[in-house]
């Protein structure tokens, strides 16, 4: 089944790296330009409507709005300036227009790492200048908008959530990052490991089940936290299952199947059973325990809401909309 324009903004939204918060703020912009039935917004108009979008957020839910806890976006100095009095509105307007735009505007239609799929199906940018939206936007019924807009505002708490974890437990994570970082090395070619782990997964997928043609060595659990490439916690995935997962918290349904896909090997005459044995212990019940003592480290440094699909009991392969986009990632 092919994807039609709902498709698109779903994965638009919900598949992006997200960093930061402005991908939720500027569809805002863009769902308020379509409802006004806009064929084009200004620069000017754009920044006007950001800045309004982050104004009444910061006012009623001033929560972080970057994943880097100890910095604060350009929307949030800018805002924080306008409303201490030392800007006035026109100020704050043009800075968000010369400062707030360059990722944004070129980076929405970005599904995980993929800028391919989407490019320039909502608008196309004359930038500094004004974006001319397309019909892809402004066809949608009013309903269709609300229901985006809902979409986006719960996507933006999700993302204000992560943060906000993130922060309270910084310097808790900042041990944990200390403890992996005496023991890390440099990053090696994980290309090698393919025969090996596929006799052990096959051809499919470890996350989505489903047969791979582009395959990448993936960790389950983050190498930014990690620090290294035991196999212990190497699957094989899609390329685009790797991208759009990338850094985030895999639910608790993967972690059980890595124990058991773990147990497999220490079945086999492989050599590469000494290494699981000596990085998480002797029995299956000390592996599995030491696994999940990583998972619970990993939680704490990436934040308990920084899961991949927005909470912690995603599925990709029990969800048809993630098999439906992953399939039409690879024949893009």
């Amino acid at each position: 089944m092919d994807f039609d324009k709902l498709d698109y903004w779903k994965a638009i939204v919900l598949y992006g790296l997200n960093a930061s918060t402005y991908k939720m703020g500027f569809g805002i912009s863009l769902i308020n330009a379509a409802r006004e039935n806009k064929n084009e917004i200004s620069w000017e108009d754009l920044s006007r409507s950001f800045l309004k979008n982050y104004e009444t957020r910061l006012q009623t839910s001033p929560m972080p709005q970057l994943s880097n806890s100890s910095r604060l976006t350009e929307m949030e100095k800018i805002t924080r300036t306008l409303q201490k009095g030392k800007i006035d509105r026109s100020q704050a307007i043009d800075q968000v227009g010369r400062n707030a735009f360059e990722d944004v505007v070129h980076r929405f239609h970005t599904i995980g790492m993929d800028k391919r799929m989407a490019k320039d199906m909502f608008y196309e940018t004359h930038f500094g200048n004004k974006l001319i939206l397309k019909d892809s936007l402004l066809s949608f019924s009013e309903q269709q908008l609300n229901e985006l807009e809902e979409e986006i505002l719960a996507r933006w708490s999700l993302l204000e959530g992560a943060f906000e974890i993130n922060k309270e437990n910084f310097a808790l994570a900042n041990d944990i990052r200390d403890i992996y970082l005496l023991k890390g090395h440099e990053r090696k070619n994980l290309t090698t490991n393919i025969p090996f782990l596929s006799g052990y997964q096959g051809n499919m997928c470890f996350y989505c089940g489903e047969q791979m043609s582009n395959v990448h060595v993936d960790h389950v659990l983050a190498r930014q936290v990690l620090l290294h490439d035991e196999v212990w916690n190497l699957v094989l995935a899609h390329s685009d299952c790797n991208m759009l997962k990338s850094d985030r918290l895999v639910a608790e349904h993967y972690i059980i199947k890595l124990i058991a896909r773990n147990e497999n090997i220490m079945g086999s005459n492989h050599p590469w059973k000494k290494k699981i044995r000596e990085a998480l212990g002797n029995t299956p019940g000390e592996r599995a325990s030491n696994l999940r003592k990583h998972y619970d480290n990993v939680k704490v440094v990436l934040g308990i809401n920084n899961y991949w699909g927005g909470n912690a009991n995603f599925r990709p392969d029990q969800d048809p909309f993630f098999r439906r986009l992953i399939t039409k990632l690879n024949n893009t």
